[in-house]
């Protein structure tokens, strides 16, 4: 059976666990990052479920790889953002760890629908 509602996709429900684990864990970032690290953190994380749910709705395979590569660029650069934030001693060990996890669950997840959906076109 074919997924009606984006929100059946379990890479959909993970990355939105992720963006909330984001949120929460931001919120102790210094003031003078809300415009900057905070910010881009946050935009970056919303994009990943966000563009799962567009390329969920488009009429065709192609453009949902299309909004699912974007979706994962969106992944990368929440990785790096996390990476930032543990250096800088933003994130302590423990916060990092959690927030790798769930990455490395959504870019599985990921990479397993884009992999499917690229067979689907062969």
């Amino acid at each position: 059976m074919a997924v009606q509602d984006f929100r059946q996709l379990e890479v959909w429900q993970e990355a939105m666990n992720l963006v909330t684990a984001v949120y929460q864990y931001s919120k102790v970032f210094p003031k003078e990052e809300t415009y900057g690290l905070t910010n881009q953190l946050h935009r970056a994380a919303v994009s990943i479920p966000s563009n799962i749910a567009e390329g969920q709705g488009r009429r065709s395979t192609k453009e949902f790889l299309n909004f699912l590569s974007v979706a994962r660029g969106s992944l990368l650069e929440v990785q790096t953002q996390t990476e930032i934030a543990k250096r800088l001693k933003y994130l302590a060990e423990a916060e990092t760890k959690l927030l790798e996890q769930q990455a490395g669950t959504v870019i599985r997840l990921l990479n397993g629908l884009i992999r499917a959906l690229e067979r689907k076109l062969e």
